[in-house]
């Protein structure tokens, strides 16, 4: 069974057009044992959070916090109903460092049904579907779990659609990634996001990424010691100026609480109230505005489908 073309919210499928200003790579939960005592676990700060990123003209966020990391499905609908900002939640598996070993060893010979669950059926008891698979590289190259939980997510893929979104460790191994997504495993490159770009700014690299037909997140803006603020202007015009402008994509990546705007930090406003404008300065408004609405509603929305 095929659905129409649509990007799969919390709340339901909604039409691309329909996404407004859009975060494309976010979290209102997570929580990692790799950030003891930063865990993002507060449903009104997360409230407070959206309510601020609305109202510099936000439309969705799209949380790329996958299984096992404190997701709080159950909540992300009311915040979106209240907030009036539309949700987009993900399946998927982070790298093996963020798990115990008996979550893991849980998810052995299951993981990709696990994904197709989390997309047709629902994420847990909560009954909110995912719309996106996140997965992970690591630094510089591709260990053996990064390959399997990239093999479910191909597989995932092809059962229901699903776009798959990648962490690139500090922004590297992007092409390693597609050489295994879509070349040993044959998914098309427009339904793959690989994130972090900005963390490692080798222009050389992202023309090449680019190229395949993938679309290419800049996430963390506000990290200035990820070279990220004063470089990703640079990088981004350099992908439009090569024909790439239509596959470019802007994100907070907001992952410990310290770093919210309601607690003193950059958080998900900044990539509107700051980043927006200089791009826009820079790069020009009708290019911003392709990249922060017309992208990420081509990447997010696809025919659903049902195994």
């Amino acid at each position: 069974m095929v659905s129409a073309v649509a990007v799969r919210t919390v709340a339901g499928d909604v039409p691309a057009e329909q996404l407004g200003v859009c975060d494309a790579h976010d979290h209102l939960f997570f929580g990692s044992p790799r950030l003891p005592g930063q865990e993002l676990r507060s449903v009104s700060a997360a409230r407070a959070e959206l309510a601020a990123f609305a109202a510099q003209g936000g439309g969705t966020v799209v949380q790329w916090t996958p299984y096992g990391l404190g997701r709080r499905a159950a909540d992300l609908p009311p915040l979106a109903r209240e907030t009036g900002v539309r949700i987009v939640a993900a399946t998927g598996l982070h790298q093996a460092i963020h798990y115990d070993d008996d979550t893991l060893s849980g998810l052995r010979g299951r993981l990709a049904e696990v994904f197709v669950g989390e997309l047709t059926d629902g994420i847990g008891p909560s009954g909110v579907r995912a719309g996106l698979i996140k997965v992970a590289g690591g630094f510089h190259a591709l260990d053996a779990h990064a390959r399997w939980t990239m093999s479910a997510a191909a597989e995932a893929h092809r059962a229901t659609g699903a776009p798959i979104a990648v962490h690139l460790e500090l922004g590297t191994g992007a092409l390693d990634v597609l050489d295994l997504l879509c070349g040993e495993l044959g998914v098309p490159p427009r339904r793959v996001i690989l994130g972090h770009l900005n963390r490692s700014p080798d222009l050389t690299v992202h023309a090449q990424a680019a190229a395949s037909g993938c679309y290419l997140a800049f996430d963390g803006p506000s990290r200035a010691n990820h070279a990220t603020d004063w470089r990703m202007p640079d990088a981004v015009r350099a992908l439009a100026e090569a024909g790439h402008g239509d596959r470019l994509l802007l994100g907070g990546d907001t992952t410990t609480a310290a770093a919210r705007s309601v607690d003193g930090g950059p958080g998900m406003p900044y990539l509107l109230r700051r980043v927006r404008p200089r791009l826009a300065v820079e790069l020009g408004e009708e290019l911003v505005r392709h990249i922060f609405v017309d992208n990420p509603g081509r990447a997010l929305a696809v025919e659903w489908s049902r195994p």
